[in-house]
């Protein structure tokens, strides 16, 4: 999959403030920015966005992606 692809998904999925996807094909990285994920741990975050993703994994399209949640106020002090 391209990452413009699974940003696509992601996309139809949730609301993102800001989203960065970066892969080589095989494996992605991704930054997502919600406040869909205001109120959930880390795991709920993650959770939500393996969901959207469910059936890309389980058909073998999309293969391995690690991802950072942040809400607005996280991405806000992160940025400084």
């Amino acid at each position: 999959m391209h990452p413009d692809q699974i940003k696509q998904l992601i996309l139809a999925g949730m609301t993102c403030e800001h989203l960065e996807l970066d892969g080589d094909g095989q494996h992605f990285q991704a930054l997502l920015v919600s406040a869909e994920f205001v109120g959930k741990n880390r795991v709920q975050r993650q959770q939500h966005v393996n969901q959207i993703l469910k059936a890309h994994f389980d058909s073998g399209q999309l293969h391995a992606l690690s991802f950072k949640t942040l809400t607005p106020d996280e991405w806000s002090v992160r940025r400084g």
